[in-house]
C-alpha cells in the first residue's frame, strides 16, 4: 500500500480537528453555556450604606431597586440584598425559606446548611428554579441557585447566586462570597 502526500496531509488535518473538537476550552474561555470565564475580572461594590463591600464581575449589567442591586450577564445573575433584622438566620430559617419556593417554576430543592466565610458565618440555601424567559426567545433555562445570608450586628446581607445548571461557577462565586467583608 503506497502513502501519498496528499492522503498524509488529510490524516495530519483530520488529527488537528478532532483534537481541537476535543478541547472544551482555551485557557481564560467560558467553557459550556453560562460558564464564566476563568480570566473574568472583580470589583468592588459597595453600597450606600457603607456596611459592607462585595466583589463583583467587572462589566456586568447592573440593576438598582430600592432594596436590592442585581448584577447580571448572559445567563448569570448575583442578586445582593441588605436589611435589618434581630438575630441571624439560622437552619430553621433556610428550611422556611426553601419551603417557601416550591410553588417556584422548576423548583427542585437542595441543601440548608450554615457555611464559614471570610465574613463570618452564613446561611446557605442552594435550590434550582426556571429563570426568567428570554424577552427575545423565549428559551427559560433552568438555574443553579445558591443563597446565601450573611448577618452581623443587626444586618443580614443576602448574596443570590443563579446561573444554568451544571455551569462550572464554583470559583467565580467563591470570589463573590469570599469577597464580603463588614466595615
Amino acid at each position: 500500500m503506497s502513502v501519498t502526500r496528499r492522503s498524509v496531509l488529510g490524516l495530519v488535518a483530520l488529527g488537528v480537528l478532532v483534537a481541537v473538537a476535543g478541547c472544551s476550552t482555551r485557557s481564560g474561555d467560558a467553557g459550556g453555556a453560562g460558564d464564566i470565564p476563568d480570566n473574568q475580572a472583580f470589583v468592588d461594590y459597595r453600597p450606600a450604606s457603607g456596611v459592607f463591600v462585595v466583589r463583583v464581575p467587572e462589566g456586568w449589567a447592573r440593576t438598582d431597586t430600592a432594596t436590592e442591586v442585581l448584577f447580571a450577564d448572559k445567563l448569570n445573575s448575583i442578586r445582593i440584598e441588605e436589611s435589618t433584622r434581630a438575630a441571624a438566620p439560622d437552619l430553621a430559617s433556610g428550611r422556611a425559606d426553601l419551603q417557601a419556593l416550591a410553588g417556584s417554576r422548576g423548583f427542585t430543592p437542595g441543601d440548608v446548611s450554615m457555611v464559614t466565610g471570610n465574613a463570618g458565618e452564613a446561611l446557605l440555601v442552594t435550590y434550582r428554579a426556571d429563570a426568567s424567559a428570554d424577552p427575545v426567545t423565549g428559551k427559560v433555562v433552568n438555574d443553579d441557585v445558591s443563597r446565601y445570608q450573611f448577618f452581623h450586628a443587626g444586618h443580614l446581607v443576602t448574596v443570590t447566586l443563579a446561573g444554568p445548571h451544571g455551569a462550572d461557577n464554583v470559583d467565580p462565586w467563591r470570589t463573590v462570597t469570599d469577597s464580603l467583608r463588614w466595615l
